[in-house]
């Protein structure tokens, strides 16, 4: 089992600062107790550029901090955001970014980079999540309706979530042409080199 870095886990932090600052990104819907932010956005990025341990761990730490009352979820916190009608979509995070930061982990850079990217992103991003969000959404607010409960967690966030999948897969494949996933992982030597070539073999 590969060792936990430095560098990682200041990546994981700020990462973690990333989401917390697009979570104030927020438009609320008339029809639905579930807002369109940009949370998920960070959620893909974190995963795609982090790896799953650090991009789990980044989503981790903004969990933990709403839990110990901080207002990091769109100027909210505490454990009543954690059991209220978002809760589903919030504890559906974590996961979402170790899938993604797994598949980031096996995808090779080539010329169908972006297509895999995107298809991750979107699977595992936004497809993964509406189960379980939509499913407590329904609890929490008493909807008896599939219907309507589709309609207020599920239907209207597909183009957005799509839209974030292909900003998330552009950013990725632009920055691992300079600073791939390996770096992160820790799996290059002395990868804060050019090219992570060690000076000393210059």
């Amino acid at each position: 089992m590969k060792k936990w870095t430095t560098r990682g886990l200041i990546f994981s932090a700020l990462f973690a600062g990333v989401m917390i600052a697009l979570s104030y990104l927020r438009i609320s819907l008339p029809f639905s107790a579930v807002p369109i932010t940009m949370q998920t956005l960070a959620v893909m990025l974190a995963g795609s550029i982090l790896g799953a341990r650090y991009g789990t761990l980044a989503v981790l730490i903004v969990i933990g901090l709403a839990a110990a009352g901080f207002p990091v979820l769109g100027g909210s916190g505490g454990l009543s955001v954690l059991v209220g009608p978002t809760a589903g979509y919030i504890f559906s995070w974590p996961v979402v970014a170790f899938l993604i930061g797994l598949s980031a982990q096996r995808i090779g850079q080539n010329k169908y980079t972006f297509v895999k990217l995107l298809a991750v992103n979107f699977l595992f991003g936004a497809l993964l999540v509406y189960p379980g969000g939509v499913w407590w959404l329904a609890h929490s607010t008493g909807m008896t309706s599939l219907s309507k409960a589709l309609t207020a967690g599920m239907w209207p966030f597909i183009p957005g979530d799509l839209i974030k999948a292909v900003l998330s897969a552009a950013v990725v494949t632009a920055v691992w042409r300079v600073y791939p996933i390996e770096r992160i992982l820790n799996t290059e030597p002395d990868t804060w080199t050019e090219g992570g070539k060690s000076a000393v073999n210059r």
